[in-house]
């Protein structure tokens, strides 16, 4: 085989029919569209979910929830995948480790709102954590391993929410 030799195979292009070119064609005049109309106009195929006038079936489900816009979006590490990261000497266990130390290491994606800290698997190594959130078992589990970590982002208490 050579590359002047290769071609598609029989019938996987199909010539495009041409249209409006005379009624002995088959497709003049109206091009198979049938007569006026707005089905007959160009663009109607982008009127997506509509329904002949009843009312779509994306309207006529039920709302539910709602999206919270001060919700904050926090890029998640686990415990482990962190241990892993530094026994693989990507993160420096020496040096205070923050967002942007896991970002260049590769183990968030991206900091959007900060890092949060899960406690999934365990850790062995004794390291200094500051991240916008870690949950209690996280903290439970660095602080056990002879580290500590600093919350950047503070929740508010009911009393200061309250004043």
């Amino acid at each position: 085989m050579k590359l002047n030799d290769i071609r598609d195979n029989p019938g996987a292009r199909k010539e495009p029919m041409s249209v409006g070119r005379g009624i002995g064609s088959g497709k003049g005049k109206t091009c198979g569209r049938g007569v006026k109309g707005q089905k007959s106009r160009t663009g109607v195929s982008g009127i997506r979910g509509f329904e002949g006038g009843q009312m779509p079936l994306h309207r006529r489900m039920p709302k539910r929830g709602f999206n919270n816009i001060f919700a904050k979006d926090h890029s998640e590490i686990n415990i482990g995948r962190l241990q892993s990261a530094i026994d693989d000497g990507r993160v420096d266990a020496k040096q205070p480790i923050t967002s942007e130390s896991l970002l260049e290491a590769g183990l968030v994606v991206r900091s959007r709102d900060g890092v949060r800290l899960i406690g999934k698997g365990e850790i062995k190594a004794k390291v200094q954590l500051t991240v916008a959130g870690a949950s209690k078992s996280a903290i439970a589990a660095v602080e056990k391993a002879g580290g500590s970590v600093t919350l950047t982002a503070k929740k508010k208490t009911k009393e200061e929410a309250a004043a």
